[in-house]
């Protein structure tokens, strides 16, 4: 994820420019209208029940109904990215996930369907002045974007330290358009396996949400090393209810 705010210690009031070594090539994500839909409908109804023995959700009450919203996943497998939005996708609020992912994800098979799902890509070494822009700018649009906090897919189970970007995101975004309304999804996902294969449990789980404006006390800085503690402590709260997984505590969830 990449840095939104310079590396100065001092305490800052407002976002600041971006590295002076940031790459400028164009950023854009488009969800495709056709693709989509039906990517949705093959991986609720078919792929994932197919492939997975159970999967739990619990806490969809908790996803916002309306407004910009970042969901912070913990990142365990590829399948993260198909469960997701099986979890809090369009068959769900309505609404398309847009996925930051790292570049790598964005390459082979796995990276065509990511862009035509309104996915695009980071450079962590390298970031891009018009990610962050394009980032801010889907959710001015009300959009649902996700981005992994940890910035890497981790299979021990364990809550990594995550990354400062999403904190810094969702403050840039709240001080640059006040009254935006940024809200910070934390969602835990598991498997029963470290690298799923088929027949493996599934679990997501989605926390409460945490509202950016909330954090904003005048120090950027010390604001977002708040607001990113406390994502990690709900990370790790709800990496709690995944060990349920190990008693194989599931409920079959409906395709309707």
């Amino acid at each position: 994820m990449m840095e939104l705010y310079s590396a100065s210690t001092t305490c800052q009031a407002s976002p600041t420019d971006l590295p002076a070594n940031a790459q400028v090539a164009s950023t854009t994500s488009q969800v495709s209208p056709w693709l989509s839909p039906l990517l949705y409908l093959l991986g609720r109804h078919i792929v994932l029940p197919f492939f997975f023995r159970r999967i739990k959700i619990t806490g969809q009450e908790n996803i916002p109904k309306s407004g910009p919203v970042i969901f912070a996943p913990t990142h365990r497998a590829r399948w993260d990215s198909l469960l997701l939005p099986y979890a809090a996708g369009r068959g769900v609020t309505g609404r398309d996930l847009r996925f930051m992912v790292t570049i790598t994800e964005c390459q082979g098979l796995q990276g065509w369907f990511v862009r035509r799902m309104g996915g695009f890509p980071v450079d962590p070494q390298h970031p891009a002045i018009t990610t962050l822009r394009h980032s801010v700018e889907l959710l001015l649009d009300q959009e649902m974007l996700v981005i992994f906090p940890e910035g890497g897919i981790y299979r021990d189970g364990a809550v990594h330290p995550l990354k400062p970007g999403i904190a810094r995101l969702a403050l840039s975004a709240e001080l640059t358009h006040p009254g935006l309304g940024v809200k910070i999804v934390p969602v835990g996902i598991n498997y029963s396996q470290p690298f799923p294969s088929w027949g493996a449990d599934a679990s997501v789980h989605i926390g409460e949400a945490l509202i950016a404006k909330d954090y904003m006390n005048g120090c950027v800085k010390r604001d977002a090393k708040r607001l990113t503690a406390d994502l990690a402590n709900m990370l790790l709260s709800l990496s709690r209810q995944e060990s349920a997984i190990a008693n194989h505590a599931f409920a079959e969830i409906p395709n309707s």
